[in-house]
C-alpha cells in the first residue's frame, strides 16, 4: 500500500509541475525531485494544504500564492564577492588571460547566470573596473545578469542594498562604487548602465553567445544529471574559444575533460578548450505740525489706515521692538499661530512662535546686528497630522543712518508650492525610473535579439551535429554488420574446436579409465591434478578428495614421504625414474607391495606422472608403463 501511495504522490507532483509550466511558464521538471518535493511540501504546510490536488486548487484561486511558492523554491542565497579566495584568483589569474586574448578596443562580454538579486553581477563590474580602470571598463565591459525570479531581478535592477549586505566589501570599494541613499546604498549609475538584467531560464532559453567569462555559481547543483548536462552544453556553446567558466564550490565538470580544461579545481574555474509689520513710523514726505485739529485728524486717519492694512495683510506678520517686546501681531498671525491681542507687550521669548517651527530669536538678533534681511525658505510646521511649509522673512525696521527700532517677521505659506515641488520631484524620479526601465527594456530587447541570434547559431550547429551524427550512425551500422559477421565466423570456429576438445577429453578419459594401475599426475608445485579410477580402486581415495591437494600431505595407505626424493629427482632432471617398491596398505586394509614408476609430464606447465600398481613378491615383476 505504501508503494502505491508513493507512486500516486509522484504522479500528483508531476501533474503540479506541469500545471506550473503551462500556467506561469516556469519549468521545474529538470530540478532534483527530492529537493523540489521538499520545498513544495514546506509551502503546502504553510498554506495548510494536505495534498497536491488541494494545493493546485489554491494556486488557481490565489494569484499571490504563486509568488509565495516561487520564493520558497527559488532560494536566493548570494552576497558581494562571495567566497573571496575564488574571486581573488579570478581577478589575478583569469582576468589577465581574458584581456590578453582580446584587442585593446574589443568588447568584454560576461554573463552572470542565476544572478539572484544582482550582487554577483555588480561584483563582476567592480572587479573589471578595478582591473581595467573605470573609464576603460565603461567603454568595453558588458555584463548580462539573468535569473528566472522576477522579484529578485527587480531588486537587482534597483541596485539598492542595506549596509549589512556590503559588509564583505572593503570600505574603500564601497565608498567608490556605492552611493548612500538613506539607510541603503545604491550602485553607481555610470557603471550600472554596463550591467543588463533580464529573465532567462538556463534549462529552456537560448544562451547568450560569444562570452569571455560565464559565471554560474551554486545553481547547477539544484538540477538533475540530465538537466545539468543540457545546461553545460549550452554554456559550452555560449563561450568563445578559450572562454572561462566559473562554477560554485559544490559543482564539478567530471565528464567534460574533452571540452573544458581545468584552470583551478579548488576554485572551480574551467576554460573552454580551443574551437516676512514694521513698527509704526512716520512715512517719508508726511510732515505734521502739532496743534492743528485737521492735522491731528489726518495723523489719526493715517495711523488707522496703516493699522488696518497691516492687520488685514494676507500673510501672518508680527513685529518685535529692540527690547524683545511684541509690538504687532496681525489677524493672520493670530489665526494661524494661535496668538491673541493679549500677547502684545509680552516678551517675544515667552511665545511658542519664537522657537517653533524655527528658532527665531537668534535670527532676529543676527538680522538686527547685521542690519540686513534674512530669508529662510521651506520651514516645516506640523499641526496634528497636517504639514505646513513657510518662507520666513526677518527684516530690521530702521530709518537711514539710525539703528533698527524693531524687527518684522513675516510668514509666507508655501505649502501648496512645496507640495507641488515634491510632486514634481516625485514625478521626475518616476520619469527617471521609467527612463531606466525603458533603457532596461531596450537592453533586454538587445539581449533577446542576441539570444535569437544565438538560437539561430545553435540551430545551425545542431543541424550540422545531426548530419554528422547521421553519418556516424551509418558508419557504425556498417561496422556492426561487419563485426556481426566476424562474430559468427568466430562462433563457428569455437564450436568446431569445442567439439574437437570434447572428443579429445572423452578419448583421454577413456584411456585413463582403461588403465588398471593407479595413475596420478602432479604439477610443478606437487599438487594433484589427475587421479584416475585405478588410484581410486587401489587406495579408496576419491578424485574430488585428492585433486588440488598437495600430494605429500595425503594420507591414503602409501607412505608418500619415501617417494619424495624420487619425485623431486624426476622433476629436476626431467627423466623417467626406475621403479620403486614401497610397502603399502590398500583400501581394504590389506598389506601390499606397491611398485611406483615416475615419469616427467611435459604438458600444462610441467610436472610428474606417477604409475602405481600392486606388485607380486617376484622381484622380476615390473609395473606396466603409462
Amino acid at each position: 500500500m505504501a508503494d502505491g501511495r508513493d507512486v500516486e504522490t509522484d504522479e500528483e507532483l508531476e501533474e503540479l509541475l506541469g500545471f506550473l509550466r503551462d500556467a506561469r511558464g516556469f519549468d521545474f521538471t529538470g530540478y532534483k525531485r527530492s529537493t523540489l518535493g521538499r520545498r513544495i511540501r514546506k509551502r503546502m504546510a504553510d498554506a495548510q494544504s494536505t495534498s497536491y490536488a488541494d494545493y493546485r486548487d489554491r494556486l488557481e484561486t490565489s494569484a499571490d500564492e504563486f509568488g509565495a511558492l516561487f520564493n520558497t523554491i527559488l532560494i536566493n542565497v548570494t552576497s558581494v564577492f562571495r567566497d573571496p579566495d575564488a574571486w581573488t584568483f579570478l581577478q589575478h589569474e583569469v582576468v589577465p588571460e581574458v584581456l590578453a586574448q582580446l584587442g585593446p578596443e574589443e568588447e568584454i562580454r560576461v554573463w552572470s547566470a542565476g544572478c539572484s538579486s544582482g550582487e554577483e553581477a555588480y561584483s563582476l563590474a567592480i572587479m573589471f573596473a578595478e582591473t581595467l580602470g573605470l573609464d576603460e571598463a565603461l567603454n568595453r565591459v558588458k555584463i548580462y545578469g539573468t535569473d528566472v525570479d522576477e522579484e529578485a531581478l527587480r531588486e537587482a535592477r534597483a541596485g539598492l542594498y542595506p549596509a549589512k549586505a556590503l559588509d564583505s566589501l572593503a570600505p574603500e570599494l564601497r565608498e567608490k562604487y556605492f552611493d548612500a541613499n538613506g539607510a541603503q546604498f545604491s550602485f553607481r549609475g555610470d557603471l550600472r548602465r554596463r550591467v543588463i538584467f533580464g529573465r532567462h531560464d538556463i534549462t529552456r532559453d537560448a544562451p547568450i553567445s560569444r562570452l569571455d567569462l560565464l559565471v554560474c555559481r551554486n545553481t547547477l547543483m539544484y538540477f538533475n544529471v540530465e538537466a545539468q548536462t543540457q545546461i553545460v552544453d549550452r554554456f559550452h556553446f555560449a563561450l568563445r574559444e578559450s572562454g572561462f567558466l566559473f562554477l560554485g564550490k559544490a559543482e564539478l565538470l567530471l565528464n567534460d575533460a574533452d571540452r573544458f580544461d581545468v584552470v583551478s579545481m579548488r576554485q572551480r574555474i574551467f576554460r573552454r578548450r580551443p574551437g516676512s509689520q514694521p513698527t509704526p513710523y512716520q512715512p517719508t514726505g508726511v510732515r505734521i505740525r502739532p496743534g492743528s485739529a485737521t492735522e491731528v485728524k489726518t495723523v489719526a486717519r493715517t495711523r488707522q489706515v496703516r493699522d488696518l492694512v497691516v492687520d488685514g495683510a494676507p500673510i501672518p506678520m508680527l513685529a518685535v521692538d529692540a527690547d524683545g517686546i511684541v509690538v504687532l501681531v496681525n489677524s493672520q498671525a493670530r489665526t494661524q499661530f494661535g496668538l491673541t491681542a493679549g500677547d502684545l507687550g509680552r516678551p517675544f521669548q515667552d511665545l511658542e512662535i519664537s522657537y517653533r517651527p524655527l528658532e527665531l530669536r537668534s535670527l532676529i538678533e543676527q538680522a538686527t546686528n547685521e542690519r540686513r534681511s534674512l530669508r529662510i525658505n521651506g520651514t516645516e510646521r506640523r499641526v496634528g497630522e497636517e504639514q505646513q511649509y513657510y518662507d520666513i522673512l526677518i527684516q530690521p525696521l530702521m530709518s537711514a543712518g539710525n539703528p533698527p527700532v524693531a524687527t518684522s517677521v513675516t510668514f509666507t505659506d508655501v505649502t501648496v508650492a512645496t507640495q507641488l515641488k515634491s510632486e514634481v520631484k516625485r514625478v521626475r524620479e518616476d520619469l527617471e525610473t521609467a527612463y531606466e526601465e525603458l533603457q532596461s527594456t531596450n537592453e533586454e530587447l538587445e539581449t533577446t535579439n542576441e539570444e535569437l541570434q544565438s538560437s539561430i547559431e545553435e540551430l545551425e550547429t545542431t543541424n550540422e551535429e545531426l548530419q554528422s551524427t547521421n553519418e556516424e550512425l551509418e558508419t557504425t551500422n556498417e561496422e556492426l554488420q561487419s563485426g556481426n559477421e566476424e562474430l559468427e565466423t568466430m562462433n563457428e570456429e569455437l564450436r568446431v574446436r569445442t567439439e574437437e576438445l570434447d572428443a579429445a577429453r572423452v578419448f583421454l578419459e577413456g584411456i585413463l579409465s582403461s588403465v588398471g594401475a593407479g595413475v596420478v599426475v602432479l604439477d610443478r608445485d606437487l599438487r594433484v591434478t589427475s587421479w584416475n579410477s585405478g588410484a581410486v580402486d587401489l587406495w579408496g581415495l576419491r578424485g574430488d578428495e585428492a585433486i588440488g591437494q598437495p600430494f605429500f600431505s595425503l594420507d591414503f595407505g602409501l607412505p608418500t614421504d619415501s617417494l619424495r626424493t624420487v619425485v623431486h629427482e624426476c622433476l629436476d632432471t626431467g627423466k623417467r625414474g626406475t621403479p620403486r617398491y614401497v610397502a603399502s596398505v590398500s583400501r581394504l586394509g590389506k598389506s601390499l607391495r606397491c611398485a611406483v614408476l615416475t615419469s616427467p609430464f611435459d604438458g600444462d606447465g610441467g610436472g610428474v606422472v606417477m604409475l602405481m600398481e600392486e606388485s607380486s613378491d617376484d622381484a622380476s615383476a615390473r609395473p606396466r608403463q603409462a
